[in-house]
C-alpha cells in the first residue's frame, strides 16, 4: 500500500508564481495552502477539506491538491463529494488508488456492478488482494457466479491470499443459500487462519446454525474464544444452546461481501499502517454497510487514536440501542468525551447507562473514572467499590480497579483502605510499575517505610526507564529523604522527558533550590507557572517565588496538624 505522499512545498511556490492574482489574493491563497498542510498535519479532516477546497477553487484540477481533498473527505464519510473529486481526478488519465476507492465505493452504493467490472478491466486499482475481491464480489452483484468463483480462486491461488480467497468465497456461497459449500471452505485447514478474526468466527457459526448443526457452532464459540465472551458473542451461544436457529447476516447481498472487503483489509492493516489510510477502509465499509458494527467501532477507535474525538463521538454514537455492542460504544463514547474535557457530560452519560445496566462492571468501571476525573473520589470509590464487589475471583488484570480506587481513597484521607488496595495490586500483578511508584511516592509523601519506598521507586524505574512521572518520584524521594545531590541527576531528567509538566517542573526548582541554584530555580518555578498549574500549586509556586523554599516550608510546618487525618 502507498503511503501518503506529502505535496511538495514547492507546489505552494508555484501557485503563488503561476496565479494571475493580486499580491492580497497569492497571499490569501498562500495562506489557505499552508494550513491545509498544517490540518493535514493534525489530522484535523474538516478543516483541511475547507482549506483544500479554497485552494482548489484557483487550480480546481492540480493532482495534488484533489488527491488531499479526496482523502479528507473520505476520512470524514462524505463518500459522495470524495467520488466526484475522484472521478475528476480520473477523467484526466491519473492512476490514483485514493481517487479510486472513492468511485468504487460511490459505484458499489449504487450497485453499478458493470461499471465496477468495467473500471477493474479499465486498470483501475486499489491493491492487487482487493482488485480480485472486488471483482468477484461485483460479479457476484451481476448473478454471474461461476465468474465471481473464478475470480475467487485466483486469489485462492496464491499462497500469500489463500485465506482471504477461501473467507470471501465461503461468504459469497452463504450469500446464496449454498450453506454446505461455505462450511467445506471455512472448515479447511487453509482458511483456519480466518478464523482468529472474530468476524469470520461469526460468519462460520452462523453458517453452522443454518446447517442445524448448533452444537458445533457452540463449540466454534468456546474453542475460538473461551470464557471470554464480549455481549454479543455471549448473547449468540446463549440463543445456540437454547436452539434458536441463527440467521446468516454477515453478507447477504455484494454490497455486504465488499463493505466486508474492505473491513477485512483495515483488520489486516491495523495499527501497522498510516491510521488515515486505515480509517479509509472503515469508512468504506460503514458507506457500503452502515449497520456494520465492527467497523463503525474500528472507525470510533482509529479517529480517537488521531486526536479527532468529536468524530470518535458520533461514530461510536453510530451504534444502535439495540445492538449487544451498544454499551461498549457508548462507553468509548465517553471515554472520548472526558477527552474532550467535557467531564461532567461523561459523568452523566455514563450515569444513564449504569441505570439500565446496573451490573456491568465495565460501566462502573468507567463511571468510577469520570468521577475521578471530576475530582468527586468520595463518589469514585463508590462505583469502584460496585465494581470490584462484581469480580469473583481478582485477576492480574484486574489490578488498575484496586490501584486507582486506592489514588482516591488517599485523596479522601482513607489512607489503611488505600494502603491495603496498593498492595492487593501488587499481589495482582507483582512488579507493576505504576503502582511501585504510587505506593512508595506516597510513602514518601507521608515520610513512611521511607527505605522500603526508595527501593518501590527504584524497582519502578527499572522497569519503565522513561517514563518521566516515575523518575521525578525517585527524585521527589531522594530530596524528601534530604539526598539533595542524589535528587538532581534523576530530576534534571524527568524535566526532560516531561519538559512541560508544571509539577516536574516545580519539583525541579525545588530541587535547584535545595543544592544552592537558587536563580535556576526561580527561572524553574517562572517556567512551572506558564505550564498551566492548578490553583492550589499557583499559588504556593508563586509564594516561593515571593519569599522563598525555605521560609514557605517553615511556614507550612507550622501551619501543619499534629497528627494526620486517615479515617
Amino acid at each position: 500500500m502507498p503511503a501518503f505522499r506529502p505535496i511538495p512545498l514547492t507546489l505552494g511556490l508555484a501557485l503563488a508564481w503561476t496565479l494571475p492574482a493580486t499580491a492580497q489574493t497569492t497571499s490569501n491563497l498562500a495562506g489557505a495552502y499552508l494550513a491545509a498542510r498544517q490540518a493535514d498535519t493534525d489530522h484535523d479532516f474538516a478543516a483541511a477539506v475547507d482549506w483544500y477546497g479554497k485552494v482548489l477553487l484557483a487550480d480546481p484540477a492540480n493532482p495534488a491538491l484533489l488527491e488531499r481533498a479526496i482523502t479528507n473527505d473520505l476520512a470524514l464519510g462524505a463518500v459522495d463529494k470524495a467520488a466526484q473529486s475522484g472521478a475528476l481526478l480520473l477523467k484526466s488519465g491519473a492512476r490514483n488508488q485514493i481517487a479510486y476507492l472513492a468511485v468504487l465505493t460511490a459505484d458499489i452504493q449504487a450497485e453499478n456492478y458493470a461499471k465496477v467490472i468495467a473500471d477493474q478491466k479499465a486498470g483501475h486499482t486499489i491493491g492487487a488482494l482487493l482488485d480480485h475481491l472486488v471483482l468477484a464480489w461485483a460479479e457476484v452483484g451481476t448473478g454471474n457466479m461461476t465468474q465471481a468463483q473464478a475470480d475467487f480462486d485466483a486469489v485462492i491461488s496464491n499462497p500469500g491470499t489463500k485465506t482471504f480467497g477461501l473467507y470471501h468465497k465461503a461468504l459469497a456461497l452463504a450469500s446464496t443459500g449454498d450453506f454446505e459449500g461455505a462450511d467445506k471452505l471455512l472448515a479447511s485447514p487453509d482458511a483456519q487462519g480466518a478464523l482468529q478474526l472474530r468476524r469470520a468466527v461469526l460468519a462460520h457459526v452462523q453458517i453452522l446454525s443454518q446447517l442445524e448443526r448448533d452444537r458445533d457452532a457452540v463449540a466454534l464459540i468456546d474453542s475460538a474464544f473461551g470464557k471470554r465472551l464480549d455481549r454479543g458473542m455471549a448473547d449468540l451461544r446463549a440463543r445456540l444452546v437454547k436452539g434458536d436457529t441463527v440467521k446468516f447476516d454477515v453478507a447477504t447481498s455484494a454490497r455486504d461481501g465488499l463493505a466486508e472487503v474492505f473491513f477485512t483489509l483495515a483488520t489486516a492493516l491495523g495499527d501497522q499502517a498510516d491510521q488515515t489510510f486505515v480509517l479509509l477502509y472503515a469508512r468504506a465499509a460503514t458507506a457500503l454497510r452502515p449497520d456494520h458494527v465492527e467497523a463503525q467501532l474500528m472507525t470510533a477507535t482509529i479517529l480517537e487514536s488521531l486526536d479527532q474525538m468529536a468524530l470518535a463521538a458520533q461514530a461510536f454514537g453510530a451504534v444502535p440501542p439495540g445492538d449487544p455492542a451498544y454499551v461498549a460504544a457508548q462507553i468509548g463514547a465517553a471515554e472520548v468525551t472526558l477527552r474532550m474535557g467535557k467531564v461532567d457530560d461523561a459523568v452523566k452519560l455514563l450515569q444513564t447507562l449504569n441505570t439500565t445496566n446496573p451490573a456491568d462492571i465495565n460501566v462502573l468501571t468507567g463511571l468510577a473514572d469520570a468521577q475521578r476525573r471530576q475530582n468527586q473520589c468520595g463518589l469514585a470509590v463508590a462505583s469502584y467499590d460496585a465494581a470490584i464487589a462484581l469480580l469473583p475471583n481478582p485477576e492480574p488484570g484486574n489490578w488498575p480497579l484496586y490501584y486507582k480506587r486506592a489514588g482516591c481513597e488517599v485523596q479522601i484521607g482513607q489512607w489503611p483502605k488505600a494502603e491495603a488496595d496498593f498492595r492487593f495490586a501488587l499481589k495482582l500483578d507483582p512488579g507493576q510499575p505504576r503502582v511501585l511508584n504510587e505506593l512508595g511516592y506516597t510513602y514518601v509523601d507521608r515520610g513512611e517505610n521511607l527505605d522500603e519506598a526508595l527501593k518501590m521507586i527504584q524497582t519502578a524505574v527499572a522497569a519503565a526507564p522513561d517514563q518521566g512521572y516515575i523518575i521525578d518520584s525517585l527524585a521527589w524521594a531522594y530530596y524528601r529523604m534530604g539526598r539533595m545531590q542524589d535528587a538532581v541527576a534523576p530530576q534534571e531528567k524527568a524535566s526532560k522527558l516531561m519538559p512541560v509538566d508544571p509539577v516536574v517542573t516545580d519539583h525541579l526548582g525545588d530541587v535547584y533550590w535545595s543544592v544552592g541554584r537558587k536563580r535556576e530555580a526561580q527561572f524553574q518555578w517562572r517556567r512551572a507557572l506558564s505550564f498551566g498549574p492548578d490553583d492550589k500549586d499557583r499559588a504556593r509556586i508563586q509564594r516561593k517565588l515571593d519569599i522563598g523554599l525555605d521560609k514557605v516550608l517553615q511556614e507550612e510546618k507550622a501551619a501543619a496538624p499534629a497528627v494526620p487525618n486517615d479515617n
